[in-house]
């Protein structure tokens, strides 16, 4: 496939010239913070460093991370997942996805809720990633009835897991 009629990156089903593209070279051309994201993803894909430092917000000063980011960059990006994007009335935006990626032999994701701030840039807008929250793994869900109150008898299996009746274990 020529570089012309390439997919993008983001998943759009969009060529990359119709999609990602123009926003890798004018990041004002972003209208929302999904088609941000989708392009920080896109340069993530295509190795575009300095697009991904120029979009994060000027206070977070991401110049003095650019060789992390740049290693970032340089991993091996499988897919993006979009789960929800919105946008508040105080110029905050939040999209919430998945990025797979591959190290190694293995599959792994990276599962955020990215915030955003649009900021006036002269006569434009533009937004800019802010910051990101990162969703902790599902807690085991808690017993109804403690262990130390379940009584056991004798003959029932130890509740240590051995496979031994109780008696003939912990008992």
């Amino acid at each position: 496939m020529s570089t012309l009629a390439q997919l993008c990156p983001c998943g759009s089903q969009k060529v990359l010239t119709a999609c990602c593209q123009p926003i890798h070279q004018q990041p004002s051309r972003a209208r929302h913070p999904e088609q941000l994201m989708r392009a920080r993803y896109s340069a993530h894909v295509l190795g575009l460093v300095d697009f991904v430092v120029a979009t994060y917000h000027p206070s977070c000063e991401a110049e003095q991370y650019r060789e992390a980011i740049a290693e970032s960059v340089h991993s091996n990006w499988l897919e993006l997942e979009v789960i929800d994007s919105k946008i508040a009335d105080s110029g905050e935006g939040f999209v919430e996805f998945k990025a797979h990626y591959q190290e190694g032999d293995e599959t792994f994701y990276l599962s955020e809720k990215s915030r955003f701030l649009l900021e006036s840039i002269g006569d434009e807008t533009q937004w800019f990633y802010i910051d990101g929250e990162y969703p902790l793994p599902p807690e085991e869900p808690e017993s109804p009835t403690p262990a130390s109150s379940t009584k056991v008898s004798r003959n029932d299996p130890c509740p240590c897991g051995s496979g031994k009746k109780f008696k003939k274990c912990c008992g």
